[in-house]
C-alpha cells in the first residue's frame, strides 16, 4: 500500500525530532516546564543587552573619536562608565530575590526598570554627544550629559541581565539550569554580532542626523525586544511578595552566601581566571599584525580560531560532565590548557612562527571554554532557590568586572612596557615592540598559576558531581 502524504510528513517529523536534539543548537535546552519557543522568546532580553554593548563599546567608540573628534581619553572614560555598575549586580540580584509587591512579581519589575533606564539613556545620548563635540562653551554640560547617558545605559543593561538570568533560572528545572543560562549567554553574542553588522551598515554614510536615528532606533528596539521577552513569563504569586512579609537584610544574606565552604574562593577564582583570559582580547590582533606581519584578513580570522577552540572544549566538556566529572576540575583543566596556549602565542614572535601563533590562539579558546563551562556549572550547581538572584548577581558581577579590568590592564601593560623597553629601562635584552605584548602574556600566565593554586582546595568543598546522563553539551553551553 502506497503511503499517504500525511504519513510521509509524520515520518519526516519524527526523523527531524531525533536529529534536532542531537545536532541542532539549543534543540534540547527546552523542557516541559520551559519549552524552547518560550525560552527563546525570553532570551530576547539578552539580544538587547548585546546590542547595547556593541553600540557602546564598538560603534560609538569609533564614531566619538573619528567623526566627532573627541579625545581618546574622554571616550575611554565614557565607555568604561557602565563597568562601574557591574559590582552592584549582587545587590540587584538580592533585591529581585526579596522584592515585595502586591502584583506578585519579583523579577519583572527589575527587568522593566532596567529596560526603562536603557531606553532613557539611549534616547538623549546622541544629543549629549553632539553638544559635547560642537559647543566649546557647553563642554561641561556635554560631559555631564554624556556621562549620565552612558551610566543609565550601563545600569539598565546590568539590571536587566541580572534579573533576566535569575528569572530564567527560576523557570528552568534544576537539571536544565546550566544549559538554559548558557543559551542566554549565546544570545548575548548573537545580539553583539548582528547589531554590530547593522550599525556598521547604517552609519556607513555618517551624518549627525543618521547618528541620532541609529541610537534612538536602538532605544526603540530595546523596548520592543524586552517587552516581548517579558510577556507572560513570570507567574504572579502575591503570597510570596506580599508587602507585610519580612525582608532579610542584604548584609545578612551576603554573609550567609559567602559563609558557604569555598564561596569566597570560588569568586576569586572566577575573577582571576576571567581576567587572565580577557587580557589578550585587546592585544591579540595587534600582536599578529604588528609583530608577525599578518594581514588584516588573517588577524580577523583569529576570532574564528578562538571559537574553534571553544567548540572543541565544549565537546570535551560534554563527555566529561555526562560521566560525572567535577566541574571545578574542568575549570582547572581550562587553566592548565591556557598556560601553554599563552606561552605558544608569546614564543611565536622570537620564533617568527605564524603557525605557532595560530595553534596558541586555538588553545586559548579551548582553555577559556573549559574554564567558563566549569565555573558556570559549579556556580549553578551550588545555587539555592531563595538566593538565585544573589548567586547569579555575584557570579555576573565578578565576571563582568574582572573582564573589564583585564581588558583595560592588558592595554595599559602593553603600552607602559613598550615605552619602558623603548627607553632602555628594561635592559639591553628587552627591546623592540614585542616586549609589551610579552609582558601581557607573562602576566596572564602568572594569573593562571594563581587560579590553579586557589582552585585546588575547592575540589574538597565540592558536593557530589551532577552527572548530566544522556545529555550532550552543544552550542547551548557556550557562555559569554
Amino acid at each position: 500500500m502506497k503511503p499517504t502524504p500525511r504519513a510521509i510528513n509524520r515520518e519526516w517529523a519524527k526523523g527531524w525530532a531525533k536529529v534536532g536534539t542531537r545536532f541542532l543548537p539549543f534543540a534540547d535546552a527546552g523542557s516541559a516546564a520551559l519549552p524552547l519557543p518560550r525560552l527563546l522568546r525570553l532570551s530576547l532580553f539578552q539580544v538587547s543587552v548585546g546590542m547595547a554593548t556593541a553600540l557602546l563599546v564598538g560603534t560609538l567608540n569609533r564614531v566619538m573619536i573619528v567623526e566627532l573628534g573627541l579625545s581618546a581619553a574622554l571616550v575611554a572614560v565614557l565607555v568604561a562608565l557602565p563597568i562601574l555598575v557591574a559590582p552592584f549586580r549582587t545587590l540587584i540580584g538580592f533585591r529581585s530575590d526579596t522584592h515585595r509587591s502586591a502584583l506578585g512579581w519579583r523579577r519583572v519589575p527589575y527587568i522593566w526598570f532596567g529596560t526603562l533606564m536603557q531606553f532613557g539613556g539611549f534616547a538623549f545620548m546622541p544629543f549629549a554627544l553632539l553638544v559635547l563635540s560642537e559647543a566649546e562653551g557647553s563642554a561641561v554640560v556635554g560631559v555631564l550629559a554624556a556621562s549620565l547617558a552612558f551610566l543609565l545605559v550601563g545600569a539598565g543593561l546590568q539590571t536587566t541581565q541580572t534579573a533576566g538570568l535569575a528569572l530564567a533560572t527560576d523557570l528552568a528545572r534544576e537539571e536544565d539550569r546550566p544549559r538554559v543560562v548558557a543559551l542566554l549567554y549565546v544570545m548575548l553574542l548573537v545580539g553583539l554580532v548582528v547589531s554590530s553588522l547593522v550599525f556598521s551598515v547604517a552609519l556607513a554614510d555618517y551624518s549627525a542626523f543618521r547618528l541620532i536615528q541609529v541610537i534612538q532606533g536602538a532605544a526603540a528596539v530595546t523596548m520592543i525586544l524586552n517587552l516581548i521577552a517579558l510577556w507572560k513569563q513570570e507567574e504572579r504569586n502575591p503570597a510570596r511578595t506580599r508587602l507585610d512579609q519580612p525582608r532579610p537584610r542584604f548584609s545578612a544574606s551576603w554573609a550567609a552566601y559567602v559563609a558557604e565552604p569555598g564561596a569566597r574562593r570560588r569568586l576569586v577564582v572566577v575573577g582571576l581566571g576571567t581576567a587572565a583570559f580577557s587580557m589578550q582580547d585587546i592585544v591579540l590582533e595587534p600582536y599578529g599584525g604588528q609583530i608577525l606581519n599578518l594581514t588584516v584578513g588573517s588577524t580577523t580570522q583569529l576570532t574564528g580560531l578562538l571559537a574553534l577552540g571553544a567548540l572543541a572544549a565544549f565537546a570535551f566538556a560534554g563527555r566529561q560532565l555526562a560521566r560525572g566529572f567535577d566541574p571545578l576540575r574542568l575549570a582547572a583543566l581550562g587553566a592548565v590548557v591556557g598556560m601553554p596556549a599563552f606561552a605558544a602565542v608569546a614564543l611565536a614572535a622570537p620564533m617568527e612562527s605564524a603557525g605557532l601563533f595560530r595553534v596558541g590562539t586555538v588553545l586559548v579558546g579551548t582553555g577559556a571554554g573549559l574554564f567558563s563551562v566549569g565555573t558556570l556549572t559549579a556556580a549553578m550547581a551550588r545555587d539555592e532557590a531563595d538566593r538565585t538572584g544573589l548567586a547569579l548577581g555575584a557570579w555576573g558581577a565578578v565576571q563582568a568586572t574582572a573582564a573589564g579590568v583585564g581588558i583595560a590592564l592588558g592595554g595599559v601593560l602593553r603600552d607602559v612596557s613598550a615605552l619602558a623597553a623603548e627607553a632602555g629601562l628594561l635592559g639591553g635584552g628587552f627591546t623592540g615592540p614585542a616586549v609589551g605584548y610579552g609582558v601581557v602574556y607573562t602576566t596572564e600566565l602568572v594569573l593562571l598559576f594563581a587560579t590553579l593554586a586557589l582552585i585546588g582546595p575547592l575540589v574538597r568543598y565540592a558536593g557530589p558531581a551532577k552527572a548530566w546522563s544522556g545529555r550532550r553539551l552543544g552550542l547551548a553551553e557556550l557562555p559569554g
